[in-house]
């Protein structure tokens, strides 16, 4: 497998004004300095509690939010410094799956056009095999040729989300960045849609990033995990590692709150005490500390730096200390040095 995407020192920060007529400038610090790479064909898992900085990662990633540092590497190539043409190039063969359904599709487009749309913007083929193409995707997702003339509110929600799908499919992308793609939907429908992603990825070959607060979702489609906490990736494993051997606190606590189903089984739930602090301030040393049920005195001084405790497995805590420094350099590699202060986006 050769390295797909490659991201090095990502970091986004929202410029906030407060105070007295607006004049103090502060900064959310949504993404602050992550970094991981991923292989072809394979899905990537990006879990955290709501507001972490998920979202605005996958976001930050496809360049659909400007990053204020860091870089993103897909192919080798550099995306934060591509412009025009080849920007175009490079964004046929990366898509997004967002969220919500219904407020990503136009109400005002019938499906057909919603789905032929990004063949229209590359100038992909003709009138006569956009349609034929669109057709076949949308064949391919569970949905008929004769749903293309109707609009998306005569979908229901799991239809709306095929609908995104196909849209994202068309293009034949190397990656695409599902934002919560199923936590819109019903409980019933969200395996069918889980499934129908999995088959597609195996039938065209290609690679996601699945970005969720469900971790049992997480672990039936991933092939490595990372575990995001206000801005930054606290432990990052292999999906099977990760779930049968946790190392962060934080890990461990939503782990805890995932679903046994058996009835007869019990978990012991690990309860966090307190909110998750602010992001235009976050506190110092290790972030995750004021709520760390493990919490020593180094935690509030110190940040941890990213340790590879086994050749997959890679955790930033105190706990864990005997591995060497991880970091990730813009080719790949892993050293020491590399990669410390980002290259600003400009």
């Amino acid at each position: 497998m050769t390295e797909l995407l490659e991201v090095c020192n990502l970091v986004k920060h929202f410029p906030v004004r407060r105070g007295f007529f607006r004049s103090r400038k502060e900064y959310v610090h949504a993404v602050d300095g992550i970094s991981f790479s991923m292989e072809a064909e394979q899905t990537m898992g990006l879990v955290g509690e709501s507001g972490c900085g998920k979202s605005t990662a996958g976001r930050t990633i496809l360049r659909l939010i400007r990053p204020t540092a860091g870089e993103v590497r897909f192919k080798g190539e550099n995306l934060l410094g591509m412009h025009g043409g080849r920007e175009m190039q490079m964004r046929r063969q990366m898509q997004m799956i967002f969220q919500d359904p219904f407020g990503s599709l136009n109400p005002r487009l019938t499906v057909e056009r919603i789905v032929e749309e990004p063949l229209t913007t590359h100038r992909v083929g003709r009138r006569g095999e956009r349609r034929e193409r669109v057709a076949e995707t949308l064949r391919t997702v569970g949905l008929l040729p004769e749903h293309m003339k109707r609009f998306p509110h005569e979908f229901s929600g799991g239809q709306r989300q095929r609908i995104m799908i196909a849209r994202a499919l068309i293009l034949q992308p190397e990656l695409i960045i599902c934002d919560e793609p199923v936590s819109a939907l019903d409980v019933s429908v969200q395996a069918q849609i889980i499934n129908l992603m999995v088959r597609l990825q195996h039938r065209f070959r290609f690679s996601y990033i699945i970005i969720s607060h469900d971790l049992s979702v997480i672990r039936h489609v991933s092939h490595k995990v990372a575990v995001m906490y206000l801005g930054q990736i606290v432990e990052m494993a292999p999906a099977a590692a990760l779930y049968r051997s946790p190392l962060h606190p934080y890990t461990l606590a939503l782990l805890s709150a995932v679903p046994v189903p058996d009835p007869h089984r019990k978990r012991q739930r690990i309860i966090l005490s307190g909110d998750v602090p602010s992001p235009i301030k976050p506190p110092p040393g290790c972030r995750f500390h004021p709520r760390c049920p493990r919490r020593m005195e180094v935690c509030v001084q110190t940040v941890p730096v990213m340790r590879r405790i086994d050749p997959h497995h890679i955790v930033a805590c105190h706990l864990h200390t005997d591995g060497p420094e991880w970091h990730l350099t813009a080719s790949g590699t892993t050293t020491r040095t590399a990669c410390q202060a980002g290259v600003t986006a400009g």
